[in-house]
């Protein structure tokens, strides 16, 4: 019974009883720049369109749903636009339609919108997935060519 206390009482602690390890470099710090807001998207893209001698006009266009209650306190579900209808619809001054998609940089296209702006290029409209105000001017500049 001595033995064993005394064992115990020599004994080094556990987590300094086992070998150093060695410490990883830490991975390198990754630097990216801050994205900017679907909302940042769309109001330079409109400011875009606003100046442009090919645009007749354009409107932001929202789509979703939500309770309508009246004066009343009645409310009943309503459902505005319809799924995948782009952000900006409008037309060009030579009668095309025009719809345009906002997105952040690594923003990505639902099923919908892929299927709207396929329609509207299949019927001569112009359709064109924004993720900055310059892919609206690419995007119109291309049919002047």
């Amino acid at each position: 019974m001595g033995l064993a206390t005394t064992t115990a009482m020599t004994r080094t602690p556990p987590m300094l009883d086992t070998p150093q390890r060695s410490r990883a470099t830490p991975a390198p710090l990754r630097l990216t720049r801050p994205e900017p807001p679907e909302a940042a998207v769309l109001e330079a893209v409109s400011g875009a369109l606003s100046y442009h001698p090919l645009v007749a006009w354009f409107q932001r266009f929202n789509t979703g749903a939500g309770r309508l209650v009246n004066k009343k306190g009645e409310s009943q579900w309503m459902r505005f636009g319809f799924p995948g209808c782009s952000d900006i619809l409008g037309q060009l001054k030579d009668g095309r339609f025009l719809a345009v998609e906002c997105k952040r940089p690594t923003g990505r296209l639902t099923g919908d919108q892929v299927a709207f702006l396929t329609l509207v290029r299949k019927h001569g409209g112009v359709a064109i997935c924004a993720r900055s105000a310059d892919d609206v001017m690419r995007g119109i500049a291309q049919l002047r060519s």
